[in-house]
């Protein structure tokens, strides 16, 4: 897809059954302008290698990912991994870079942000952050709640009374885009949702980013687990997804 590309799906490669689009973070930003045109809900994914190797044993999140609008490469392992199987991709693009891309966005065309999940006050913080960042920001409403169902009608209701555009999930994955999903049609409003993970966290300094030096040699999940020792179960999909694209016949 190039950045002219009007009203035409990006091209998506499969890794390990599970979709991701070549795009840009330009080439992002362009759809995204696109999708606030459209009618209905457009829902993007923050993918990773953790999502892709939840996907193998969770069939609802895979069906979530394929359905997705947009799959974004957030992980330099989908980037190895599509260079690795022939199928490259033009760049990663960050969740943790793209909120702030939306946030700023979101200001020059006066659309609404709603911010929700995250730990207790911090989607409060992130709103007051984004809000001093780009003045003419519109924050819609902020909430933390739960992805559980039996909180699902008040918080649907919170977002359709904030009239928010744009939608904002930091529930983790894979109960933020599963929440997104349920919810499709529910949000009349909303243009575009995102699972942003743990960028609210990032925004509001609660958990630091690695250096770029680091980032740029793809150690990000390193100096990630050595912040927060608790996520080493979870780090465990890191060499399963590199030793299953390894075993994976290239294009």
């Amino acid at each position: 897809m190039t950045e002219s590309t009007q009203g035409i799906a990006p091209e998506a490669i499969t890794i390990l059954n599970t979709p991701v689009h070549s795009v840009s973070m330009n080439q992002t930003l362009h759809l995204v302008h696109r999708y606030m045109t459209e009618p209905g809900l457009h829902q993007i994914a923050t993918t990773n290698p953790e999502f892709v190797m939840r996907a193998q044993h969770d069939d609802h999140f895979r069906q979530v990912l394929q359905e997705a609008d947009l799959c974004i490469a957030d992980g330099v392992g989908l980037i190895l991994a599509a260079h690795w199987l022939g199928t490259p991709l033009p760049e990663r693009v960050p969740g943790s870079e793209l909120v702030y891309k939306l946030a700023e966005m979101a200001a020059q065309e006066k659309w609404r942000i709603f911010l929700l999940g995250a730990g207790p006050g911090v989607a409060d913080k992130a709103a007051a952050i984004f809000q001093s960042m780009y003045p003419q920001l519109k924050i819609a409403g902020t909430y933390a709640g739960s992805p559980d169902p039996s909180e699902n009608e008040l918080i649907t209701q919170l977002i359709k009374n904030s009239r928010a555009d744009i939608l904002f999930v930091a529930y983790g994955a894979p109960n933020q885009d599963k929440w997104i999903a349920r919810n499709r049609e529910t949000l009349p409003t909303v243009r575009l949702a995102i699972g942003v993970g743990g960028s609210l966290d990032f925004v509001t300094g609660k958990t630091t980013r690695a250096p770029s030096w680091i980032q740029n040699l793809g150690l990000e999940w390193l100096y990630r687990l050595l912040q927060e020792p608790w996520r080493w179960r979870r780090m465990l999909a890191l060499p399963h997804f590199a030793i299953k694209v390894l075993l994976t016949p290239r294009s």
